[in-house]
């Protein structure tokens, strides 16, 4: 969440920040977040006031107001299309609006911009709300402010309140300094949390004689929930449920894994540099148990051995060394190299080679732009579909900006898996943090299903109900350790 306030003008008169307050109240890992920031027109003729804030893309708007001399003027929050349409032609005819952008990988932007009377305020209010996510074992609130000047009243208050019980909460900021430090106040109690951070107007300034600020950065609020070793958490409202759970201490499956990877000239330069790196990381975090092989695919593909491999020590570096010969050639037949992948996985599972009950998996890394003739995509996906036939997982990962993102989605989600974007910077391996290969299975709450759960003395039947899983489409592998797997659903009492 970021924070900005600006002047847009070329009087010399001065918009003064006079107070600045994130108010944010977290339930159930769920956060409700107000942000109030007050300016002041110092000048004597009128002058343009830029507010932007910057919200995770996980996040959305559900209100935004001003109030300019009393008067409250409350926005009205559109779908993504109509609303461009609108601030299009809003700005052609001087009206005020504001617009949600893109803004880097992880990030959406706000702005609005407000004319603003001589010597007069304005108040800008506005809410947005998230579900926050679990990664690593912690969920996080990133709040990011950069008021760009000092503040007479600067604000940041939390409260959490979690009814498993909250096991620790950490509050830190990338701008704190020692000086600064004192002032992150947390206090913690059973399934509540209290944290503030209030510096006075000289603590904000970078030295004793200057005007610049020190509040420019991030403040995080990382935290986790007790778990006890039950079935998770179970929380209703009008006449909805949602699950929560993180299941622990599961036994690892070991898998086998075809590595698809696309080295067509589309992935020329840094899509093919990232790609090879990305690979060499993956292959180093596979346990040995595991067994794996390598398809690099252009006009035609090659395999890299005509089986699959122990995930050895040796048979590792082995293929690392092979990934990093890896060069660009040719067009991108990409339908021929999956179903040569699959075709490997079940005469592997048919001559009993490899040790039963073992996860299939397919993991694909490209940049989505498949040859379509003499198949079109839609029919690229369906053979594919058609021929693991829900026995085999793909993962995809989707290199570039310009990859062909839905078409990866739509493949993925087809067979049990999902994509995610590696953008074109130098962290390829960065992004990977989250592991593409998760290490459990859980045959739970797949489709549709009944379960009977005391709480709160009130007895449910959850029956023949749609549910799905937020973080996997439903099916395939878990990881409780790190990340929350949520089913939600509709529910009636028995």
């Amino acid at each position: 969440f970021i924070v900005s306030l600006q002047k847009r003008s070329v009087s010399s008169g001065e918009i003064e920040v006079q107070s600045m307050k994130v108010d944010c109240k977290v339930t159930s890992r769920f956060a409700h977040t107000i942000m109030t920031t007050k300016a002041l027109n110092k000048a004597n003729v009128s002058q343009e006031v830029s507010f932007e804030v910057e919200l995770p893309k996980t996040s959305f708007i559900t209100n935004f107001s001003m109030e300019i001399d009393g008067k409250t003027y409350t926005g009205v929050v559109k779908e993504k299309e109509q609303a461009k349409q609108q601030y299009q032609k809003a700005v052609s005819s001087g009206q005020t609006a504001g617009l949600v952008k893109a803004s880097g990988r992880k990030m959406e932007k706000f702005s609005v911009t407000v004319n603003v009377a001589a010597d007069s305020s304005v108040i800008f209010i506005l809410t947005h709300e998230e579900l926050l996510q679990r990664h690593f074992g912690k969920y996080e609130l990133m709040i990011r402010v950069k008021p760009k000047q000092l503040i007479q009243h600067f604000e940041i208050l939390a409260d959490i309140y979690e009814p498993q019980g909250i096991a620790f909460v950490d509050a830190y900021g990338t701008f704190i300094t020692n000086e600064l430090l004192p002032l992150v106040e947390k206090t913690v109690t059973d399934k509540k949390a209290h944290v503030s951070f209030s510096p006075t107007l000289d603590q904000q300034r970078k030295c004793t004689e200057c005007d610049g600020t020190l509040i420019d950065g991030d403040f995080f609020i990382k935290y986790d929930v007790n778990r006890a070793h039950d079935i998770g958490d179970i929380q209703i409202v009008n006449g909805y449920f949602v699950h929560f759970f993180a299941p622990v201490n599961l036994p690892r499956v070991p898998k086998m894994v075809v590595f698809v990877i696309d080295n067509s000239y589309s992935m020329v330069g840094n899509k093919m540099a990232q790609t090879k790196e990305a690979l060499v990381t993956i292959l180093a975090e596979l346990p040995e148990e595991d067994y794996f092989a390598i398809i690099v695919f252009s006009t035609t593909f090659v395999v890299w051995r005509p089986h699959l491999s122990k995930a050895t020590p040796e048979n590792v570096k082995a293929a690392q060394e092979y990934v990093k010969t890896i060069e660009v050639i040719g067009s991108t037949e990409l339908h021929d190299a999956v179903m040569h992948g699959v075709k490997m996985l079940y005469e592997e599972q048919r001559n009993n080679t490899t040790p039963k009950n073992m996860v299939l998996m397919i993991i694909l890394l490209t940049d989505g732009e498949p040859n379509t003739y003499p198949r079109t995509l839609p029919e690229i996906q369906e053979n594919i579909r058609h021929t693991i036939d829900g026995n085999i997982t793909l993962f995809s990962l989707a290199f570039g900006n310009d990859a062909n993102y839905g078409f990866l989605d739509t493949l993925s989600k087809q067979n049990n898996g999902l994509v995610r974007r590696i953008y074109e910077d130098s962290d390829a391996p960065l992004q990977l943090k989250v592991k593409v290969i998760p290490g459990n299975k859980m045959h739970t709450y797949f489709g549709r299903f009944g379960i009977i759960h005391e709480k709160f003395g009130i007895r449910l039947m959850v029956k023949n109900v749609p549910c799905w899983f937020i973080h996997n489409n439903g099916t395939g592998l878990l990881d409780g350790v790190h990340t929350d797997y949520i089913v939600s659903g509709l529910f009636k009492t028995i």
